[in-house]
């Protein structure tokens, strides 16, 4: 990219690559990263407004075609391109956004991100409750303070899982739409002496005051509760079938107690137009999975500001 970039001062005017830097024929530079470095930095009229405002989204759809993880720390598009820390940076950001970005994200189709961490204000957990459509008062948001330091000092870490922080300020605005109520699940793990091993869960819901019984293997415990609770909901909720689990990472957090340490799970989902991230700690990997794997399905559910639930 440094090179067409230079390429092009130097007086070049062909750039060959692609989307998100995927392939050979044309080169593998990132034209995703190009296009607004030589529009928006260099002067250069390349491609209308309206189809640079749609680049996150096309970079993310061609993520989806490939079957490839979206990069969160990839320029412009990335998840984390326009990301702030809470405190001193979202109070300069909301005086003036220049001073912390060189451009406006709704100009390449992404959006700004204000991560939340347990040095947060009751100004920034309402200043991110109002992006989700939600109204909270000062003590609502006192709350959400509290709650946020509580869980993070537990082991919680929401600058990588805004999904999962955005369930807990609706808990606290009391616009929390359960999914559906648990009863139980139950997952087995055979290791046959030939080498095989199955796994099986086993999960009892209640959606919508009916009750359902799911059995589903998976090539894991995770991946077979994650059958087993799409197959309870499908019926009743069948858009939810489109989002996919794109990254699921692990952390252990006391490293002292060895396999009886808290586990932090992190789970990346996305629908093929945006990705969000979720998070689950516990001292059981299973339960730590569970929580960041509801919290990825009970987000997409939520009915959202520009839905018409403001």
């Amino acid at each position: 990219m440094a090179n067409s970039l230079a390429a092009v001062e130097a007086g070049a005017r062909l750039v060959q690559g692609t989307v998100n830097g995927y392939g050979e024929r044309c080169g593998n530079a990132n034209l995703a990263s190009i296009l607004p470095a030589l529009q928006l930095k260099m002067g250069f009229k390349v491609v209308a407004p309206e189809r640079l405002a749609s680049l996150t989204q096309t970079s993310h759809y061609l993520d989806e075609l490939c079957n490839m993880a979206p990069d969160p720390d990839r320029p412009y598009v990335g998840r984390n391109a326009f990301a702030h820390k809470a405190g001193m940076h979202a109070a300069g950001v909301e005086a003036d956004a220049s001073t912390f970005e060189h451009l406006n994200p709704e100009q390449v189709g992404n959006e700004r991100e204000i991560l939340a961490s347990e040095l947060a204000g009751r100004a920034t957990i309402r200043t991110q409750a109002a992006r989700a459509g939600l109204d909270l008062d000062d003590g609502a948001a006192a709350r959400a303070v509290e709650r946020l330091k509580q869980r993070e000092h537990r082991g919680y870490h929401y600058e990588a899982a805004p999904a999962s922080f955005e369930l807990l300020l609706r808990r606290e605005a009391g616009r929390y739409e359960p999914l559906f109520e648990l009863e139980s699940f139950k997952v087995l793990v055979e290791k046959r002496a030939d080498g095989a091993v199955e796994t099986e869960a086993t999960i009892k819901v209640r959606v919508g005051g009916e009750r359902y019984v799911r059995v589903a293997e998976g090539n894991g415990p995770v991946n077979a509760l994650d059958k087993a609770l799409r197959s309870a909901i499908a019926d009743r909720y069948p858009h939810l079938a489109e989002i996919e689990l794109t990254n699921y990472k692990v952390r252990i957090l006391d490293e002292s107690h060895g396999t009886g340490a808290v586990t932090r799970v992190l789970l990346d989902s996305s629908d093929s137009e945006r990705e969000w991230g979720t998070i689950g700690v516990s001292e059981n990997i299973i339960e730590a999975s569970w929580e960041a794997l509801v919290d990825s399905l009970e987000y997409a559910f939520q009915p959202r500001s520009d839905d018409g639930a403001g």
